[in-house]
C-alpha cells in the first residue's frame, strides 16, 4: 500500500499540472468565476487521474471501466465538496491567496482520494 500511494503522488502531479493550469485559464484568461474555474479545474484533473491511477497506481484490468468510472467520480465528487470548501474558506475567510487555497485543500483531499479509491474504486 506504501508504494502505491508514492505512486499515486506521482501519478497526480500531471493531474495536478492540469488543474492548476485550467483554473488559471478560466480564471485568469476567460475571466470566470474563481470557483467555477476551480470545478473545471478539479474535473479535467479527475478524469485524467482517473486514466492514469487505472493504469499506474492500481494496474486495474477490469473489463468494468465504466463502474470503476462511475465509483471514481462519485468518490471525486465528495473529494470536490471538501476542496472547494477549503479553497472557499481559505480565501473567503483566511484571506489566503486563492492558488494557496488551492493547494492546502488538494493536500487533504489526496488522502482522502487514496483511501477511498483503494478500498472501494478499485479494490
Amino acid at each position: 500500500m506504501i508504494n502505491q500511494f508514492f505512486i499515486f503522488l506521482a501519478v497526480g502531479i500531471p493531474g495536478l499540472i492540469i488543474d492548476f493550469s485550467s483554473t488559471f485559464l478560466c480564471k485568469e484568461k476567460l475571466l470566470l468565476n474563481k470557483h467555477l474555474s476551480n470545478f473545471i479545474g478539479s474535473l479535467l484533473m479527475t478524469i485524467s487521474n482517473f486514466f492514469l491511477n487505472r493504469i499506474f497506481t492500481f494496474k486495474s484490468n477490469d473489463p468494468e471501466i465504466a463502474t470503476q468510472f462511475f465509483w471514481f467520480l462519485g468518490i471525486s465528487i465528495i473529494a470536490l465538496f471538501i476542496y472547494n470548501s477549503i479553497v472557499w474558506i481559505g480565501v473567503n475567510k483566511m484571506n489566503i491567496n486563492f492558488y494557496i487555497s488551492k493547494m492546502i485543500g488538494i493536500f487533504f483531499i489526496t488522502f482522502w482520494n487514496f483511501f477511498a479509491h483503494y478500498f472501494i474504486t478499485f479494490h
